[in-house]
């Protein structure tokens, strides 16, 4: 495990040093914890939930320490300050509404073994949260819209979206999957299995035609969408106890073929993690990242750096673990 070299300055990388994970990325994303205990998207950024969520699931393979253990008991009492009485949790602390976030903050709750109250009340909001399709109002724009011709989805199936009541969309689904899929089913209302059932069919209904996904649409005027990296990587995540159908298959060929053009490290550590996960062979992670670091100085961002925490070590508790096994896609 790697250790914390809190004597290392945050934000600089240099070829000389021998461990992007111990002397840059680890010193910068506990650099980056706010004094309420929070992490922003970046340095000195106000606390938010997605990256205190992500930090704190960077911290927890990391070598004990003080430092370790004083930035993980303040994050996770900061996550639990914010939690809405609905059981959501808002994007930033002081909003009156929940949102997306709720998945990831669940998680990180769990993972770090903590109130099972707290996390049970989130994930009854997750699965009590419905996005707008399938409304009368949704019905009435497809009928004189002819919402159909425009973009080729099937509205009967639904995901999660970023705020409640607006449309699915593929990564907020993505998070709310993984989340559920890995919190222990103990904690699962009721209705969860049904909502990840149809959540599973809608992310397969919104592949790309050539594999891959984006954030919506596989097709808008009969024109293909453009895969992109993240909610490609997100979804095969989310979908990784399903077995090897066309569409994953087609989907993580993308995502190989398209490896070594990636020029983001949050992108590029995501897609390494998707892909180690799928027993895909790959090159070490930390030459390219260095890479990328010494070109173009990307790594300031909080998200990039948990994801490169999390991806640089072995495969995280919360992917090894499912406890629901899929038999057909």
């Amino acid at each position: 495990m790697p250790t914390v070299h809190s004597d290392e300055t945050p934000g600089r990388f240099s070829a000389e040093n021998d461990s992007l994970l111990e002397r840059f990325c680890v010193p910068l994303l506990l650099g980056g914890q706010n004094p309420d205990g929070g992490w922003g998207y970046r340095r000195d950024a106000p606390s938010s939930v997605e990256a205190t969520s992500w930090a704190l699931l960077a911290l927890l393979g990391l070598q004990k320490s003080a430092q370790v253990e004083q930035a993980t008991r303040s994050g996770l009492d900061w996550l639990l300050r914010v939690q809405l009485a609905d059981g959501s949790w808002p994007a930033f602390a002081g909003l009156p509404q929940g949102c997306w976030v709720t998945a990831p903050a669940t998680l990180a709750l769990f993972t770090h073994k903590q109130s099972s109250e707290h996390i049970s009340r989130g994930l009854q909001w997750l699965c009590k949260c419905r996005p707008a399709e399938g409304g009368w109002l949704w019905r009435l724009r497809e009928r004189f819209l002819k919402h159909g011709i425009v973009v080729r989805q099937d509205s009967s199936l639904k995901g999660w979206s970023w705020t409640p009541g607006t449309a699915s969309w593929v990564e907020p689904t993505c998070y709310s999957l993984i989340a559920l899929r890995h919190i222990s089913k103990e904690l699962h209302p009721p209705e969860a299995p049904e909502r990840m059932q149809l959540a599973e069919k809608m992310l397969l209904d919104r592949a790309c035609p050539q594999g891959g996904w984006n954030s919506g649409n596989p097709l808008v005027y009969g024109a293909a969408g453009i895969p992109r990296v993240g909610p490609t990587a997100w979804a095969l995540l989310a979908l990784l106890d399903f077995p090897d159908g066309t569409k994953i298959r087609e989907s993580l060929e993308w995502l190989e073929q398209f490896y070594p053009r990636i020029e983001g490290p949050a992108s590029l550590s995501l897609a390494h993690l998707c892909l180690v996960a799928h027993e895909r062979p790959m090159p070490p992670l930390e030459p390219a990242l260095a890479a990328l670091s010494l070109n173009n100085h990307f790594f300031d961002d909080i998200l990039a750096t948990a994801w490169a925490v999390i991806a640089l070590r072995s495969e995280p508790e919360w992917l090894r673990n499912g406890n629901t096994q899929r038999t057909s896609v």
